[in-house]
């Protein structure tokens, strides 16, 4: 595996490049790191793809924005960072996938820059351009910001009221909460993403997505009952609202497609095997 760094609007963006095939680009979710878009999993570079991955700035190993606020972390800047990490590894094109803030950092990129994606794996999106807005959904994302500052990764599993979600994936979700923060090098560039990334717009509207016509693009999203915060409804829209686009949800009582590396390593390989590079 070749671990590469990228540097842009003075953020050094780390990352790895492992394989040899259709050249796949992972982007991960706010909070995550690039090993939480397939879990690790191997099965893509095994299966003859040359896979990108990159910690967003702000995350893992990559360093903090230099300013605040949606300059420093909206999706403009997300997109941007992209097309560095695209043009540094030498790719015209290639098969984007991405989950959640990842997923509309795809898009938004996708949206600027149509000619340089050769298929979209869009992963659990929860933007809903109708309700970004909302005090209360602000509000969330304030006190999981709030709890990460003031009392480090007890303090952001504690704000994510865990006791109030299913028993069943109750401890999976504790578990994979500490070690997705534990894998930061700045927990307060974390929070101030926190702060931003949901206020950002990846796109105005759904029908913005009409534009992605002619790109193979699969949507995957979760069922509510494990992964409220990535409503099943939402992905169900976005796959209406971009042409061509297929939806994958695991079946019911299952755990989440977007937690199963394995599995969801061969959804971005479907995709990939459409693609044109």
């Amino acid at each position: 595996m070749s671990e590469f760094s990228v540097e842009r609007d003075g953020v050094v963006l780390a990352g790895s490049d492992e394989g040899e095939g259709t050249p796949v680009v992972l982007l991960h979710g706010l909070t995550a790191t690039r090993r939480y878009v397939v879990m690790g999993s191997k099965a893509l570079e095994r299966g003859g793809h040359r896979v990108i991955a990159y910690d967003a700035r702000g995350h893992g190993r990559s360093s903090p924005a230099r300013a605040g606020g949606e300059s420093g972390y909206g999706y403009d800047a997300l997109a941007a960072d992209l097309g560095a990490v695209l043009d540094a590894r030498g790719l015209d094109r290639a098969v984007l996938a991405g989950a959640s803030m990842g997923a509309h950092t795809l898009l938004r990129f996708a949206l600027d820059a149509p000619e340089r994606v050769a298929g979209l794996v869009v992963v659990t999106p929860a933007y809903d351009p109708v309700t970004n807005d909302d005090p209360g959904r602000l509000a969330y994302w304030e006190r999981l910001a709030r709890g990460l500052r003031e009392g480090g990764i007890d303090g952001f599993v504690a704000a994510n009221h865990v006791e109030r979600m299913p028993a069943a994936w109750q401890e999976t979700i504790r578990t994979v909460l500490r070690q997705r923060l534990s894998q930061h090098d700045s927990l307060a560039a974390v929070a101030d993403a926190l702060d931003a990334v949901p206020r950002s717009r990846p796109f105005e509207t759904l029908h913005d997505l009409a534009e992605l016509d002619g790109i193979p693009a699969v949507v995957v999203a979760s069922r509510d009952e494990a992964d409220p915060t990535h409503p099943l409804a939402i992905g169900e829209a976005y796959a209406a609202a971009i042409p061509g686009a297929e939806l994958r949800v695991e079946p019911e009582g299952r755990s989440p497609l977007a937690w199963q590396g394995g599995q969801l390593s061969r959804e971005i390989a479907a995709l990939a095997g459409l693609a044109r590079i």
